[in-house]
C-alpha cells in the first residue's frame, strides 16, 4: 500500500509540474482580412444602393417640412473656397420669411447683411462702403438659391437629378440643377429623417466651393417685414452688380 501511494505521489508530481505543450500564436491571415474587408465593404455598398429607394421619401419630408412654414430662424457658419483665394470663415443669423426673402446677418465679419426681399437681392460690407443691387433671378451670388426654402419648395421641378448617401443618421441629397444658366451646377443637402436641412454645399460652376452648417432651427417665429429691406447707412451708395 504505501509503495502504491509512493508511486502515485510521483505521478502527480511529474504531472503537475510537465511543461503543457507550445500553443502557436495565430494571427488572421492575409485571406481572412480579405474577407473582412468584403464583408465590410459589400455592407457599405448595400447601405449606399439601398439609400436612393428613399429619396422621394425624404425629399417629401424636406418639401413638408418647409412649405408649410411661414418663417425660419436659424444660425449658420459660412465656409468659402474660390479656385485661387484662401478659405473664408464666416457666421451669423439667418432669417427667412415667404415669399422668398431672406436676410444673412453676419456677426463675422460685423455689419455684412445679404438681404432679399424675394425680386431683388443686395449684398453689404462695411468696408466697401457700398452696396450691390441685383434682380433675384439673376443673381450670380451662391447664397440666392436658398430663398427657395421658404418658397414653394418642389425638387423635382428645380432639379434633374438626385443621388443620396448615408451619414450617420441622416442623408446627403445631392442634385444637379435643370438649368445650365446658374450660378452653380450642384447641391448638396445634408437632412435628417424628418426633413429638418442642417447642411448645404453648393459648387460653383467655376468649381468655387460654398458650404453652410445650420443650428438652432426655428420654424414660424415672428419675423419683421422691415428686416428684409435694406436700410442704407450715411454715406453708402446702393450700385447695380457689375457697376
Amino acid at each position: 500500500m504505501q509503495k502504491l501511494a509512493a508511486k502515485n505521489a510521483s505521478d502527480f508530481q511529474s504531472t503537475r509540474y510537465a511543461p503543457l505543450p507550445r500553443q502557436p500564436f495565430v494571427t488572421p491571415s492575409t485571406a481572412t482580412r480579405a474577407q473582412a474587408c468584403v464583408i465590410w465593404f459589400s455592407f457599405m455598398a448595400l447601405s449606399v444602393i439601398a439609400a436612393p429607394r428613399n429619396v422621394d421619401g425624404l425629399l417629401k419630408n424636406v418639401e413638408t417640412r418647409y412649405n408649410r412654414a411661414q418663417s425660419l430662424k436659424l444660425d449658420f457658419s459660412e465656409s468659402y473656397a474660390g479656385m485661387k483665394s484662401p478659405v473664408q470663415n464666416e457666421s451669423g443669423v439667418l432669417f427667412l420669411r415667404k415669399p422668398g426673402r431672406m436676410r444673412w446677418e453676419y456677426v463675422s465679419p460685423a455689419g455684412k447683411v445679404f438681404i432679399s426681399d424675394g425680386k431683388d437681392v443686395v449684398l453689404y460690407s462695411p468696408e466697401d462702403q457700398r452696396a450691390e443691387k441685383s434682380k433675384l433671378k439673376e443673381s450670380e451670388d451662391m447664397r440666392a438659391p436658398l430663398a427657395f426654402l421658404l418658397g414653394k419648395l418642389d425638387f423635382k421641378k428645380e432639379f434633374k437629378s438626385f443621388q443620396t448617401r448615408v451619414e450617420g443618421g441622416d442623408s446627403w441629397i445631392v442634385a444637379e440643377p435643370k438649368s445650365e444658366n446658374l450660378a452653380y451646377s450642384r447641391v448638396e443637402f445634408l437632412a435628417t429623417p424628418e426633413g429638418e436641412i442642417r447642411r448645404v454645399r453648393i459648387t460653383g460652376q467655376d468649381q468655387s466651393k460654398l458650404d453652410f452648417t445650420f443650428s438652432n432651427e426655428q420654424l414660424n417665429v415672428p419675423v419683421a417685414p422691415s428686416l428684409f429691406t435694406f436700410h442704407p447707412p450715411a454715406g453708402v451708395q446702393v450700385v447695380e452688380a457689375g457697376q
